[in-house]
């Protein structure tokens, strides 16, 4: 029965096809499960150019987004984050810091950067998912709420975009004094009639919902963003019945009034422009 042998190096699984896919000219599409040409993707911003579905991009896109070309200065690089519990599950935290840290090219998972959106002075701070989810520790709290302080200090505007999966575990209470410590630098913002815009994108969940990303004076989400505090799993046995369609989804939060706007990504600097605008005049 050798004939009946199928030779191993011609076995192609569902996994390896879609690591060719992935890494290779072409995507596919987890909403639509188009193919997608790569280049093609890129100059959309990385939405679905079939169905309009948002992939998750690194903070550095954002920037580039939002932020006019030519001018732009990066502030508080030098804050990382310690291991005051050295922590250690299947990874030490410092491992998974410094594997992070390597991977993305960041100290932390928060940029912030001042420069202009449609020549008018912002501050931008960004936070990126792929340095540990962009987890909220000691240093995201401190960076975010360095930048409140910078734009009280520089009297413009401050937008942060979120995309986080909550708060980071590895830093114990630490990591959730950051929730009241964003929170009390935006109420400052606020009494200082500083704009606000809080842009939140897939995943925005946790003690970052809980926090700073709905409390802008403009809440804005990406098309499809996951955005709520409790899993859906959690919040389904904690309540015993079925959620509704489209839960925690950006736009049943629109309809459910936790959101201002829906906006999508290549509508973001424009949409945030005009808003901005009319924030200014009314002041």
């Amino acid at each position: 029965m050798s004939w009946f042998r199928r030779k191993e190096k011609n076995i192609q699984t569902e996994n390896s096809e879609k690591k060719d896919i992935q890494e290779g000219l072409w995507v596919k599409c987890p909403s639509c499960r188009q193919i997608l040409y790569k280049a093609e993707l890129m100059q959309s911003n990385n939405v679905c150019y079939k169905c309009g579905y948002h992939f998750r991009i690194p903070a550095s896109s954002y920037v580039d987004i939002l932020l006019d070309e030519g001018e732009r200065q990066y502030h508080f690089k030098d804050i990382k984050s310690k291991d005051p519990l050295k922590f250690k599950a299947q990874k030490k935290y410092s491992e998974q810091l410094a594997a992070a840290q390597h991977k993305t090219g960041q100290n932390e998972a928060v940029l912030v950067i001042e420069g202009n959106m449609n020549g008018n002075p912002v501050i931008l701070s960004v936070m990126d998912f792929s340095f540990i989810g962009g987890s909220m520790g000691s240093a995201v709290g401190e960076l975010l709420s360095r930048s409140a302080d910078l734009a009280r200090a520089k009297e413009c505007p401050l937008i942060i975009v979120s995309a986080s999966g909550g708060a980071r575990m590895m830093e114990g209470a630490l990591s959730l004094m950051q929730m009241a410590k964003t929170s009390a630098k935006l109420s400052q913002l606020a009494d200082a009639k500083i704009p606000y815009i809080s842009i939140m994108t897939d995943p925005t969940t946790g003690g970052v919902t809980a926090s700073f990303a709905m409390l802008g004076d403009i809440n804005i989400a990406e098309p499809g963003a996951l955005i709520g505090f409790a899993g859906a799993r959690v919040i389904k046995q904690t309540i015993g019945a079925d959620l509704p369609e489209g839960f925690q989804r950006a736009e049943f939060l629109l309809e459910k009034g936790f959101l201002d706007m829906v906006v999508p990504r290549d509508d973001l600097k424009h949409q945030v422009s005009e808003i901005l605008d009319i924030l200014y005049v009314q002041a």
